[in-house]
């Protein structure tokens, strides 16, 4: 598929998941923010960029860290979870974040103009992953340090039979080389090859708690990679992706809900 209508595709199905996000995957995607969090070292008054940042549940976090005389900037390809940072924003009357929409592999930032870089989950949804951790190091300053978790291994990821599926459905064209990114060191030379540094990176095995069959079925078909391959389903095949996904991750129920195997990857390196 062309890049463009890739990105087009993406910007769409994550304005239909925005809604949802936040409430079916924080808790599941919690131990990866947080590892990466810590590898990326942020300290008070540093300038932060979240790219893909979502509903900003790494932006604030990071807000945090580096306190008022600090900034992060969050952006994200789609509109819809830019709003949502935007509203949370002022809800929590958090006045050191800005959010702005943009493509990951060509940002409208200076270059230099960043001491640490974030990107918590997105980078297996980019088109052109190579040009966005480019990019990356290019708004960063001197000394900086990029920091990113991406999912890992297929067969370490106990609901990765969603995409196969969906896609026997309608052709999602949400992520066909989804897991590449955490496959081998693929992460740390995508590093390497953008400029990176004394790159670092490890696997962080966990298991992603849903606590019924309805927030499994939230979190994989409403707030996820296939939201806008969903919303084409008539119901009764919505009806059967939901049973057919339950029937994949049931070697994992646990009581009423559920305890799927997961894995992520996350990678730190350095600008000179």
């Amino acid at each position: 598929m062309e890049a463009k209508l890739m990105r087009r595709v993406q910007r769409y199905g994550w304005d239909r998941a925005a809604a949802y996000y936040e409430n079916f995957w924080m808790a599941a995607l919690e131990p990866a923010q947080t590892r990466m969090l810590e590898l990326a070292a942020l300290q008070p008054g540093e300038r932060v960029l979240d790219v893909a940042c979502g509903t900003g549940l790494v932006t604030f976090r990071a807000a945090a860290t580096v306190g008022d005389s600090g900034e992060v900037v969050g952006t994200d390809i789609s509109g819809s979870m830019i709003e949502e940072s935007q509203r949370r924003a002022a809800e929590r009357g958090v006045s050191n974040v800005s959010f702005e929409r943009m493509d990951a592999e060509e940002m409208s930032l200076p270059d230099a103009s960043f001491d640490a870089t974030l990107c918590a989950l997105g980078l297996m949804f980019v088109v052109e992953p190579q040009k966005a951790v480019k990019e990356q190091h290019r708004v960063l300053k001197p000394g900086g340090r990029a920091a990113a978790a991406v999912w890992g291994q297929r067969d370490r990821c106990g609901w990765a039979e969603l995409f196969p599926i969906v896609d026997a459905r309608v052709a999602s064209d949400v992520c066909p080389m989804f897991f590449q990114m955490g496959t081998q060191d693929i992460l740390a030379q995508t590093f390497r090859a953008a400029g990176f540094d004394d790159v670092e990176f490890e696997r962080l095995p966990t298991a992603l708690p849903f606590r019924s069959e309805e927030e499994a079925i939230g979190a994989a078909l409403l707030g996820g990679a296939v939201a806008m391959a969903y919303t084409k389903f008539d119901e009764a095949t919505r009806l059967e992706v939901e049973q057919e996904y339950l029937a994949s991750i049931a070697a994992y129920k646990k009581g009423d809900g559920y305890l799927v195997p997961a894995e992520f990857v996350i990678a730190v390196g350095y600008k000179r």
